[in-house]
């Protein structure tokens, strides 16, 4: 799988990159939407939002929502991953979200996404250790063509020099 970046800017994401879904990721004990979905809730006029106070949408650990992206954005669908309690994140949980994600992803038959990393929005994972086991948890992936992380300048510097690492090891192993 190919990976690129993308800042967290919504007029980047509309910028042409031909992902069919981009992917989000929600806590349950946050409110607002922060992150990537709160920029997707802002484009979409509210609609995350009115689903999480109607309490169709909760934000617990392994739940996943999908909706329509089109026509404000420029993906055919919205996957928002839910998280579970802020305060309990830790790695397994980051590798069971990544793993959820690739299956979900894989499932839809989707070759190329944009993908917010589980708690790298609010750094609860630093950059270099999300990438060490976003490289681990999807190594047996081969559906997917690419992915566009959601990542700052500064963490995608240190995403992608550790990616590189990963690989090289991965050759050599």
């Amino acid at each position: 799988m190919d990976l690129h970046f993308v800042p967290p800017d919504l007029q980047k994401l509309d910028e042409p990159m031909a992902a069919e879904v981009v992917a989000c990721c929600i806590w349950k004990d946050e409110t607002p939407m922060r992150g990537l979905a709160g920029l997707v809730d802002w484009r979409l006029a509210g609609r995350l939002s009115v689903l999480e106070k109607s309490g169709f949408l909760l934000g617990n650990a392994g739940e996943v929502l999908c909706v329509p992206g089109r026509p404000r954005m420029p993906f055919d669908k919205v996957l928002i991953f839910g998280l579970g309690v802020k305060s309990e994140f830790d790695e397994s949980i980051f590798k069971n979200a990544v793993r959820h994600v690739t299956k979900v992803l894989e499932g839809l038959k989707v070759r190329r996404a944009v993908v917010e990393l589980p708690g790298r929005s609010d750094e609860k994972i630093s950059a270099d250790r999300a990438a060490e086991l976003l490289f681990e948890c999807t190594s047996d992936s081969v559906s997917q063509d690419a992915w566009w992380l959601v990542e700052r300048a500064d963490g995608e510097k240190k995403m992608s020099e550790r990616t590189r690492e990963a690989e090289r090891r991965a050759r050599r192993g």
